[in-house]
């Protein structure tokens, strides 16, 4: 048996990111105005599309009262079907 590819950094974090503002009931407008920053980087972040910053993602990690080192740790993240995401 194959072990599954394992998840880059940029995937980890974008998928703990949408996990922790959903979990906290929070929309992309609503972290991205307590970040400083815009809607469609929030949700570019969490596609995987935006290369982040460690600055920006101290800023999304303090907006969601996260530590960031939950934010980017793979064992947090365990494939969901697609409608817990």
């Amino acid at each position: 048996m194959k072990n599954a590819p394992s998840l880059t950094p940029r995937q980890i974090f974008a998928k703990n990111l949408r996990r922790y503002r959903r979990m906290q009931d929070v929309s992309q407008e609503a972290l991205a105005l307590k970040a400083g920053m815009s809607r469609s980087y929030v949700s570019e972040v969490e596609r995987e599309i935006r290369n982040i910053s460690i600055d920006n993602m101290g800023e999304l990690a303090e907006a969601l009262d996260v530590p960031l080192k939950d934010l980017l740790d793979p064992a947090l993240f365990s494939p969901v079907k697609q409608a817990d995401i």
